[in-house]
């Protein structure tokens, strides 16, 4: 949620926010209502409970004579405490789902307008031509054994696939190749858990307008399939006061993902652009309000030593507030250039949700004394700033396959793959002459 401080002083702010991601400004004020209403409902509760126990004390010191009237008279008061207990209740609820509708405060700079309404930042490489047809990834993924549609459609059913061969290998090396960029980073790594409770997914702000992207197991497990490790990492310290004395915390979640992908059918139903499970390095990171937007870049240029290491052309974007998820106040995508679509298409993204996460989380940390206001004793906790990036996944062996095809079907590996495929240079076609060294 957002800072109520900040909707009760600056409710125009906020106004300017949700006219921004296209939303309407009128939830605004419903919010301030909701949450006046729900103060009033609590303190008109505080206040006749309050009544209520001094009146218990003088029932019990009363004389034996006066009791019985008394006694009445806490029977009503104790039925009021229950009634206005009950509208407090009420309120609560009601302010919650008045403030769900308002999302995170866009951090200024950021386009207004939809999905198309992007602002390019930059290109970076070359975009790859050929002098011959180029082949789609599915294409060569076929000639060189390493992916399979067919059978992952009779197992699972549209969009799943079997990695097979070199294919599973070259994931495996993507995966590690960035898995020692984390390191490097001083990111600690993680395996996470993929089914998560519905209180985390909703803390992370997944189940919201984009709730029928995600699987749940209803029934007697009551658990979502998590569609990036940010969720697990995010709910790693719910709860807790973290440490941030020493500087961020860095986490790199490795774990396969889900996505129902609701509303893309007939979108990218050749390959393995747009599947319902892959596999990803997620970056995730705890730090103050005040570093955020300084570790957002830095997680972008992680992304995109990553991509260029691996002769990727691509593109950086700021997406427009409209296409930002709940939680995000700037997202940054990268975009790789997909020669047979002739067209930029993404491989990360990486987002700054400044509080929003944390304090539906309850995630804080302890500023130093010097950065706290408090005159004497420690200063009070605030909440932690969340980040989030990927740093490799599935699809990236999209734009890796076509980028680097040659004619004859084989695919030269980027360099920095190499140590990690035993240092294969080329992937051939299965049954040509050296396709078994592939």
């Amino acid at each position: 949620m957002i800072d109520l401080a900040l909707l009760r002083d600056e409710p125009e702010l906020v106004r300017q926010s949700q006219a921004a991601r296209g939303n309407a400004p009128e939830t605004v004020d419903g919010a301030i209502e909701a949450d006046r209403s729900r103060r009033a409902a609590l303190a008109a509760f505080e206040e006749l409970r309050a009544e209520q126990n001094a009146f218990g004390k003088q029932v019990a010191k009363a004389p034996k004579e006066e009791k019985a009237a008394l006694v009445a008279q806490a029977k009503d008061l104790a039925e009021r405490v229950k009634q206005a207990q009950a509208a407090s209740s009420a309120a609560a609820d009601a302010a919650s789902e008045a403030l769900a509708a308002i999302e995170n405060i866009v951090i200024d700079g950021v386009p207004a307008g939809g999905e198309e309404d992007f602002v390019e930042l930059r290109r970076v490489g070359e975009t790859p031509t050929f002098d011959f047809e180029p082949r789609d990834h599915l294409a060569i993924g076929e000639l060189l054994g390493a992916i399979d549609m067919e059978r992952g459609a009779k197992v699972s059913g549209a969009r799943f696939y079997f990695l097979t061969g070199i294919g599973a290998r070259l994931e495996i090396a993507l995966m590690n190749l960035a898995l020692d960029k984390a390191l490097s980073a001083g990111f600690t790594p993680m395996i996470v858990p993929t089914l998560v409770r519905p209180e985390i997914m909703q803390g992370t702000g997944f189940l919201g307008k984009h709730a029928d992207e995600v699987y749940h197991l209803d029934k007697d497990d009551d658990l979502y399939l998590v569609g990036t490790s940010e969720v697990a990492l995010a709910g790693y310290h719910a709860g807790e006061i973290v440490d941030l004395s020493r500087g961020a915390l860095r986490y790199a979640g490795w774990s396969t993902c889900y996505r129902r992908e609701a509303g893309s059918y007939g979108k990218d139903t050749r390959g393995i652009i747009r599947v319902h499970q892959f596999n990803k390095l997620e970056m995730f990171v705890y730090t103050t309000p005040e570093d955020a937007e300084a570790e957002h870049l830095r997680l972008v240029a992680l992304q995109e030593e990553m991509l260029t290491a691996l002769g990727l052309s691509y593109r950086v974007i700021d997406v427009a507030a409209g296409d930002l998820g709940s939680s995000a106040a700037r997202k940054y995508d990268i975009e790789a250039w997909v020669p047979t679509q002739g067209a930029f298409r993404e491989l990360t993204s990486t987002s700054n949700c400044t509080t929003f996460q944390a304090r539906r989380l309850d995630i804080r940390h302890r500023p130093s004394a010097t950065e706290g206001s408090e005159a004497a004793g420690a200063p009070k906790t605030r909440h932690v700033a969340t980040l989030n990036g990927t740093l490799a996944t599935t699809r990236w062996i999209v734009a890796i396959l076509e980028t680097h095809q040659q004619e004859d079907g084989s695919v030269r590996v980027p360099e920095v793959l190499r140590p990690y495929l035993g240092g294969l240079e080329v992937l051939r076609p299965i049954g040509s002459e050296e396709g078994a060294d592939a």
